[in-house]
């Protein structure tokens, strides 16, 4: 009989979270896009938790115009009502309007030709911060970096973006490396840096 890896505690024995723990969180990600919708749905999942998030996921994808910021930008108040509408989705007007609002600074950083990717990289110096974490209690839920981050993108315009928020969108995309340290994909992801 096949053992299980030793994972992170927080998936569980859900597939869809295991899934997303053992390919996705913590992987670097440098796709300026892909860093985008993430930190979205990182703002959506504010005060509720990750599973429900991922399980609306592709939901999300499909009413939010597969997460191009061009579209998103040009939403208008028929768009708010219809998301509204949508039980897809988490149907948060704040979070909704946030979206709409953060397509916006996303599309004037670039068009001030800035790289959304560059800029948020630039807060770790461009090589993941890798943790060694021993249990999920010692986990911190923010950082003096995810602060910083925080305050530099609601300079620029972003909202749901607070220092918790922003923790909780680095460990997703890999800038900070926080599998614990018994966990197989601790290593893994330590060497994709």
């Amino acid at each position: 009989m096949e053992s299980s890896p030793v994972r992170c505690a927080w998936p569980g024995t859900d597939p869809l979270y295991r899934a997303y723990h053992d390919l996705e969180w913590g992987v670097p990600e440098r796709d300026s896009r892909a860093l985008w919708e993430k930190l979205i749905l990182d703002g959506f999942q504010a005060g509720l938790s990750w599973i429900t998030i991922l399980r609306k996921r592709e939901a999300f994808r499909e009413a939010f115009a597969d997460f191009d910021p061009e579209v998103i930008a040009r939403y208008t108040e028929a768009d708010v009502a219809r998301l509204l509408d949508n039980p897809g989705i988490i149907r948060s007007r704040a979070k909704i309007v946030a979206t709409i609002g953060n397509a916006r600074a996303y599309l004037a950083m670039r068009d001030a030709g800035e790289d959304f990717s560059e800029f948020l990289w630039g807060f770790v110096g461009g090589a993941p911060i890798q943790n060694a974490i021993p249990d999920q209690k010692s986990l911190p839920a923010q950082s003096p970096v995810s602060v910083a981050m925080s305050k530099a993108l609601k300079a620029k315009g972003f909202k749901f973006c607070g220092p918790v928020i922003v923790y909780a969108f680095m460990q997703a995309v890999g800038m900070v490396n926080d599998h614990v340290t018994g966990c197989f994909r601790h290593e893994d992801v330590r060497r994709l840096a």
